[in-house]
Protein backbone atom coordinates (compact mmCIF):
# COMPACT_ATOMS: atom_id res chain seq x y z
CA UNK A 1 0.00 0.00 0.00
CA UNK A 2 1.26 3.44 -0.59
CA UNK A 3 2.39 5.82 1.89
CA UNK A 4 -0.45 8.63 2.23
CA UNK A 5 0.53 12.04 0.63
CA UNK A 6 -0.12 15.08 2.99
CA UNK A 7 -0.10 18.84 1.62
CA UNK A 8 0.17 21.25 4.08
CA UNK A 9 -1.62 24.93 3.23
CA UNK A 10 -0.23 28.15 4.78
CA UNK A 11 -1.95 32.15 3.39
CA UNK A 12 0.89 34.54 3.07
CA UNK A 13 0.10 38.08 3.61
CA UNK A 14 3.38 40.20 4.71
CA UNK A 15 4.74 37.42 6.67
CA UNK A 16 8.48 38.21 5.55
CA UNK A 17 9.78 37.91 9.16
CA UNK A 18 7.92 35.07 9.45
CA UNK A 19 9.17 32.68 6.44
CA UNK A 20 12.36 31.70 7.03
CA UNK A 21 11.35 30.35 10.70
CA UNK A 22 7.80 28.86 9.38
CA UNK A 23 9.87 27.06 6.40
CA UNK A 24 12.27 26.06 9.56
CA UNK A 25 9.54 24.35 11.44
CA UNK A 26 7.75 22.88 8.25
CA UNK A 27 10.27 21.30 7.00
CA UNK A 28 11.25 19.29 10.67
CA UNK A 29 7.49 18.67 10.12
CA UNK A 30 7.47 17.25 6.67
CA UNK A 31 10.47 15.23 7.77
CA UNK A 32 8.68 13.32 10.47
CA UNK A 33 5.40 12.89 9.03
CA UNK A 34 4.53 9.30 7.46
CA UNK A 35 4.63 9.56 4.30
CA UNK A 36 5.36 12.41 1.63
CA UNK A 37 4.00 15.57 2.01
CA UNK A 38 3.90 19.18 0.11
CA UNK A 39 4.06 22.66 1.45
CA UNK A 40 1.62 25.19 -0.19
CA UNK A 41 2.54 28.62 -0.15
CA UNK A 42 -0.50 30.93 -1.05
CA UNK A 43 0.51 34.92 -1.03
CA UNK A 44 -2.68 37.13 -0.84
CA UNK A 45 -1.03 40.17 -2.55
CA UNK A 46 1.88 40.94 -0.24
CA UNK A 47 3.86 43.60 -1.39
CA UNK A 48 6.69 43.03 0.89
CA UNK A 49 10.01 40.57 0.20
CA UNK A 50 7.23 37.98 1.11
CA UNK A 51 7.10 36.54 -2.62
CA UNK A 52 10.93 36.56 -2.98
CA UNK A 53 11.31 34.35 -0.23
CA UNK A 54 8.82 31.97 -0.68
CA UNK A 55 10.53 31.96 -4.64
CA UNK A 56 13.76 31.20 -3.15
CA UNK A 57 12.48 28.43 -0.67
CA UNK A 58 10.86 26.36 -3.51
CA UNK A 59 14.13 26.68 -5.43
CA UNK A 60 15.20 25.34 -2.51
CA UNK A 61 13.00 22.37 -1.91
CA UNK A 62 10.76 21.23 -4.14
CA UNK A 63 8.28 20.05 -1.28
CA UNK A 64 7.66 24.01 -1.39
CA UNK A 65 5.07 25.28 -3.50
CA UNK A 66 3.66 28.74 -4.06
CA UNK A 67 0.37 30.16 -5.31
CA UNK A 68 0.75 34.35 -5.66
CA UNK A 69 -2.55 36.16 -6.48
CA UNK A 70 -2.35 38.79 -8.96
CA UNK A 71 -3.83 41.09 -5.63
CA UNK A 72 -5.10 40.91 -1.85
CA UNK A 73 -7.95 38.72 -2.12
CA UNK A 74 -8.60 37.86 1.23
CA UNK A 75 -7.23 35.12 3.85
CA UNK A 76 -10.35 32.99 3.13
CA UNK A 77 -9.74 33.10 -0.54
CA UNK A 78 -5.84 32.30 0.34
CA UNK A 79 -7.04 29.36 1.79
CA UNK A 80 -9.75 28.38 -0.94
CA UNK A 81 -6.91 28.47 -3.69
CA UNK A 82 -4.45 26.27 -1.37
CA UNK A 83 -7.49 23.91 -1.20
CA UNK A 84 -8.05 23.75 -5.07
CA UNK A 85 -5.01 22.88 -5.64
CA UNK A 86 -3.76 20.92 -3.08
CA UNK A 87 -3.17 16.74 -3.91
CA UNK A 88 -2.59 15.16 -0.98
CA UNK A 89 -5.06 12.79 1.03
CA UNK A 90 -5.02 14.84 3.72
CA UNK A 91 -5.05 19.08 3.53
CA UNK A 92 -3.98 20.44 6.94
CA UNK A 93 -4.67 24.78 7.04
CA UNK A 94 -2.84 26.82 9.38
CA UNK A 95 -1.81 30.45 9.76
CA UNK A 96 2.01 31.80 9.03
CA UNK A 97 2.50 33.68 12.20
CA UNK A 98 3.61 30.34 14.31
CA UNK A 99 0.52 31.26 16.57
CA UNK A 100 -0.68 27.21 15.59
CA UNK A 101 2.47 25.56 16.27
CA UNK A 102 3.75 23.44 13.16
CA UNK A 103 4.23 20.39 15.30
CA UNK A 104 0.49 20.15 16.34
CA UNK A 105 0.04 18.42 12.60
CA UNK A 106 1.29 15.28 13.62
CA UNK A 107 -1.04 14.97 15.89
CA UNK A 108 -3.83 16.04 13.47
CA UNK A 109 -2.77 13.39 11.11
CA UNK A 110 -2.67 10.84 13.87
CA UNK A 111 -5.95 11.17 14.37
CA UNK A 112 -6.76 10.98 10.75
CA UNK A 113 -4.90 7.54 10.93
CA UNK A 114 -7.47 6.82 13.59
CA UNK A 115 -10.10 7.41 11.12
CA UNK A 116 -11.33 10.94 11.94
CA UNK A 117 -12.07 12.64 8.24
CA UNK A 118 -11.95 16.40 9.93
CA UNK A 119 -9.63 17.07 12.24
CA UNK A 120 -10.14 20.08 14.16
CA UNK A 121 -7.22 22.08 16.20
CA UNK A 122 -8.85 23.34 19.45
CA UNK A 123 -7.30 25.75 21.89
CA UNK A 124 -6.88 24.70 25.00
CA UNK A 125 -4.96 28.05 26.34
CA UNK A 126 -3.95 31.10 24.31
CA UNK A 127 -0.79 32.63 25.20
CA UNK A 128 0.41 36.42 24.53
CA UNK A 129 -3.24 37.33 23.76
CA UNK A 130 -5.66 40.56 25.52
CA UNK A 131 -8.14 39.88 27.62
CA UNK A 132 -10.57 41.58 24.73
CA UNK A 133 -9.46 39.48 21.80
CA UNK A 134 -10.14 36.19 24.10
CA UNK A 135 -13.30 37.62 25.03
CA UNK A 136 -14.23 38.82 22.07
CA UNK A 137 -13.26 35.65 19.77
CA UNK A 138 -15.52 33.43 22.62
CA UNK A 139 -18.40 35.20 22.05
CA UNK A 140 -17.80 35.34 18.37
CA UNK A 141 -18.19 31.78 18.54
CA UNK A 142 -21.26 31.15 21.22
CA UNK A 143 -23.19 33.80 18.88
CA UNK A 144 -22.41 31.73 15.89
CA UNK A 145 -23.54 28.59 17.75
CA UNK A 146 -27.16 30.36 19.10
CA UNK A 147 -27.86 31.62 15.75
CA UNK A 148 -27.18 28.99 13.73
CA UNK A 149 -27.43 24.99 13.18
CA UNK A 150 -23.69 24.89 12.82
CA UNK A 151 -21.88 23.13 15.55
CA UNK A 152 -18.79 25.13 15.27
CA UNK A 153 -17.12 23.84 18.59
CA UNK A 154 -15.25 26.58 20.37
CA UNK A 155 -11.70 27.88 20.40
CA UNK A 156 -11.10 26.70 17.25
CA UNK A 157 -9.62 28.33 13.94
CA UNK A 158 -8.81 27.82 10.52
CA UNK A 159 -5.98 25.12 11.84
CA UNK A 160 -7.55 21.68 10.84
CA UNK A 161 -6.97 18.80 8.81
CA UNK A 162 -8.86 17.35 6.30
CA UNK A 163 -9.52 14.45 4.55
CA UNK A 164 -9.71 14.04 1.01
CA UNK A 165 -13.21 13.17 0.46
CA UNK A 166 -13.62 16.51 2.25
CA UNK A 167 -11.30 18.82 0.23
CA UNK A 168 -13.34 17.32 -2.72
CA UNK A 169 -16.77 17.86 -0.98
CA UNK A 170 -15.44 22.15 -0.32
CA UNK A 171 -14.61 22.55 -3.62
CA UNK A 172 -18.14 21.83 -4.96
CA UNK A 173 -18.65 24.96 -2.54
CA UNK A 174 -18.07 28.00 -4.38
CA UNK A 175 -19.47 31.23 -2.67
CA UNK A 176 -18.15 34.24 -2.21
CA UNK A 177 -18.46 35.50 1.33
CA UNK A 178 -16.65 32.13 2.26
CA UNK A 179 -16.21 31.05 6.00
CA UNK A 180 -13.92 28.48 5.25
CA UNK A 181 -14.07 26.81 9.16
CA UNK A 182 -17.93 27.32 9.23
CA UNK A 183 -18.00 25.17 6.01
CA UNK A 184 -15.50 22.42 6.90
CA UNK A 185 -18.06 21.45 9.64
CA UNK A 186 -20.80 22.36 7.39
CA UNK A 187 -19.94 19.54 5.01
CA UNK A 188 -20.32 16.97 7.99
CA UNK A 189 -17.87 13.59 7.99
CA UNK A 190 -16.69 11.82 11.23
CA UNK A 191 -14.95 15.11 13.61
CA UNK A 192 -12.42 14.64 15.87
CA UNK A 193 -10.32 17.20 18.02
CA UNK A 194 -6.75 17.97 18.94
CA UNK A 195 -6.27 20.00 22.10
CA UNK A 196 -3.04 22.21 22.14
CA UNK A 197 -1.73 25.21 23.54
CA UNK A 198 -1.97 28.49 20.80
CA UNK A 199 1.39 30.81 21.16
CA UNK A 200 1.86 34.16 20.47
CA UNK A 201 3.03 35.57 17.22
CA UNK A 202 6.41 34.97 16.17
CA UNK A 203 7.10 38.37 14.54
CA UNK A 204 5.08 41.04 12.47
CA UNK A 205 1.51 42.61 13.28
CA UNK A 206 -1.76 40.73 13.37
CA UNK A 207 -3.32 40.73 10.15
CA UNK A 208 -6.84 40.48 11.85
CA UNK A 209 -7.28 44.22 13.23
CA UNK A 210 -10.75 44.92 15.31
CA UNK A 211 -12.59 46.39 11.99
CA UNK A 212 -11.80 42.73 9.95
CA UNK A 213 -12.63 40.46 12.91
CA UNK A 214 -15.99 42.23 12.65
CA UNK A 215 -16.12 41.75 8.91
CA UNK A 216 -15.64 37.92 9.45
CA UNK A 217 -17.86 37.53 12.07
CA UNK A 218 -20.93 39.46 9.94
CA UNK A 219 -19.73 37.27 7.02
CA UNK A 220 -20.11 34.05 9.15
CA UNK A 221 -23.25 34.96 11.00
CA UNK A 222 -24.77 35.80 7.47
CA UNK A 223 -23.76 32.92 6.31
CA UNK A 224 -25.09 30.47 7.58
CA UNK A 225 -27.97 31.89 9.52
CA UNK A 226 -31.13 33.83 8.31
CA UNK A 227 -31.98 34.76 12.37
CA UNK A 228 -30.93 38.70 11.60
CA UNK A 229 -33.73 38.74 9.07
CA UNK A 230 -36.13 36.70 11.12
CA UNK A 231 -35.88 39.06 14.16
CA UNK A 232 -36.75 41.83 12.05
CA UNK A 233 -40.18 39.97 11.42
CA UNK A 234 -40.26 39.44 15.56
CA UNK A 235 -39.85 43.18 16.23
CA UNK A 236 -42.20 43.57 13.50
CA UNK A 237 -45.06 41.87 15.74
CA UNK A 238 -43.90 43.27 19.03
CA UNK A 239 -44.08 47.17 17.82
CA UNK A 240 -47.06 46.16 16.26
CA UNK A 241 -48.73 44.61 19.26
CA UNK A 242 -47.48 47.86 21.30
CA UNK A 243 -49.00 50.03 19.39
CA UNK A 244 -52.46 47.78 19.68
CA UNK A 245 -52.47 48.09 23.18
CA UNK A 246 -51.23 51.67 23.70
CA UNK A 247 -54.03 53.22 20.96
CA UNK A 248 -56.97 52.68 23.52
CA UNK A 249 -54.88 53.47 26.57
CA UNK A 250 -53.92 56.73 25.09
CA UNK A 251 -57.65 57.25 24.60
CA UNK A 252 -58.74 56.94 27.99
CA UNK A 253 -55.38 58.71 29.37
CA UNK A 254 -56.37 62.12 27.66
CA UNK A 255 -60.61 60.96 28.55
CA UNK A 256 -59.52 61.52 32.26
CA UNK A 257 -56.17 63.16 33.00
CA UNK A 258 -56.04 66.51 30.82
CA UNK A 259 -52.71 66.37 31.00
CA UNK A 260 -51.66 63.64 29.85
CA UNK A 261 -49.29 63.47 27.07
CA UNK A 262 -49.00 67.00 26.31
CA UNK A 263 -46.04 68.21 24.04
CA UNK A 264 -44.62 66.21 21.44
CA UNK A 265 -41.21 64.97 22.95
CA UNK A 266 -43.08 61.10 23.28
CA UNK A 267 -44.04 60.96 19.74
CA UNK A 268 -40.71 62.66 18.50
CA UNK A 269 -38.90 59.91 20.89
CA UNK A 270 -41.05 56.94 19.35
CA UNK A 271 -39.98 58.37 15.81
CA UNK A 272 -36.53 58.40 15.93
CA UNK A 273 -36.82 54.96 17.71
CA UNK A 274 -38.64 53.06 15.52
CA UNK A 275 -37.32 54.99 12.33
CA UNK A 276 -33.75 53.64 13.70
CA UNK A 277 -34.97 50.39 14.20
CA UNK A 278 -36.16 50.37 10.66
CA UNK A 279 -32.99 51.50 8.91
CA UNK A 280 -30.74 48.83 11.15
CA UNK A 281 -32.62 46.07 9.36
CA UNK A 282 -32.98 47.77 5.96
CA UNK A 283 -29.19 47.65 6.31
CA UNK A 284 -29.31 44.10 7.28
CA UNK A 285 -31.26 42.93 4.33
CA UNK A 286 -28.97 44.98 2.30
CA UNK A 287 -26.51 43.12 3.41
CA UNK A 288 -28.21 39.66 2.47
CA UNK A 289 -29.50 41.28 -1.16
CA UNK A 290 -25.15 42.24 -1.79
CA UNK A 291 -24.02 38.87 -1.29
CA UNK A 292 -26.72 37.10 -3.68
CA UNK A 293 -25.85 40.36 -5.72
CA UNK A 294 -22.10 38.77 -5.43
CA UNK A 295 -22.88 35.85 -6.57
CA UNK A 296 -25.12 36.54 -9.79
CA UNK A 297 -22.21 38.28 -10.80
CA UNK A 298 -20.02 34.62 -11.07
CA UNK A 299 -17.21 36.51 -10.68
CA UNK A 300 -13.67 34.04 -9.85
CA UNK A 301 -13.04 33.29 -6.32
CA UNK A 302 -9.27 34.74 -7.45
CA UNK A 303 -7.14 35.35 -10.25
CA UNK A 304 -3.63 33.39 -9.97
CA UNK A 305 -0.96 35.51 -11.27
CA UNK A 306 2.33 32.87 -10.52
CA UNK A 307 2.14 29.13 -9.96
CA UNK A 308 5.11 27.32 -8.64
CA UNK A 309 5.48 23.59 -8.42
CA UNK A 310 2.61 22.70 -9.72
CA UNK A 311 1.52 20.40 -12.36
CA UNK A 312 -0.72 21.84 -15.03
CA UNK A 313 -2.95 18.75 -15.29
CA UNK A 314 -3.77 19.88 -11.74
CA UNK A 315 -5.98 22.11 -12.52
CA UNK A 316 -9.61 21.44 -12.67
CA UNK A 317 -10.48 23.41 -15.04
CA UNK A 318 -7.71 24.22 -18.02
CA UNK A 319 -6.67 27.73 -17.42
CA UNK A 320 -7.73 30.75 -20.28
CA UNK A 321 -4.26 32.46 -21.34
CA UNK A 322 -4.32 36.27 -23.00
CA UNK A 323 -1.19 36.90 -25.21
CA UNK A 324 -0.68 39.12 -27.41
CA UNK A 325 1.33 42.85 -27.92
CA UNK A 326 -0.06 44.34 -24.91
CA UNK A 327 1.27 41.45 -22.96
CA UNK A 328 4.85 40.38 -22.44
CA UNK A 329 3.82 37.20 -21.07
CA UNK A 330 0.73 34.96 -21.05
CA UNK A 331 -1.92 36.06 -17.72
CA UNK A 332 -3.25 33.10 -16.06
CA UNK A 333 -7.08 33.52 -14.80
CA UNK A 334 -8.48 30.62 -12.37
CA UNK A 335 -11.89 29.92 -13.58
CA UNK A 336 -13.96 29.06 -10.26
Amino acid sequence: MNKPFHSIVVPIYFEEEVLPELYKRMSAVMDKINGTAELILVNDGSTDRSLEIMRDLHAKDERVKVISFSRNFGHQMAITAGIDLAQGDTVTVIDADLQDPPEVILELIEAWEDGAEVVLAVREKRLGETWFKTFTASMFYRVIDGMTELKIPVDTGDFRLMDRKVVNALKQVREHHRFMRGLSVWVGFKQAEVKYIRHERYAGETKYPLKKMLRFAKDGITSFSYVPLQMATTLGFVFAALSFISIPAIILARLYWETAFLGQASTFASVLFLGGIQLIFLGIIGEYLGRIYNEVKRRPLYIVSEKLGFDPLTMDVPPRRRTGPLYEEPIEVMIN
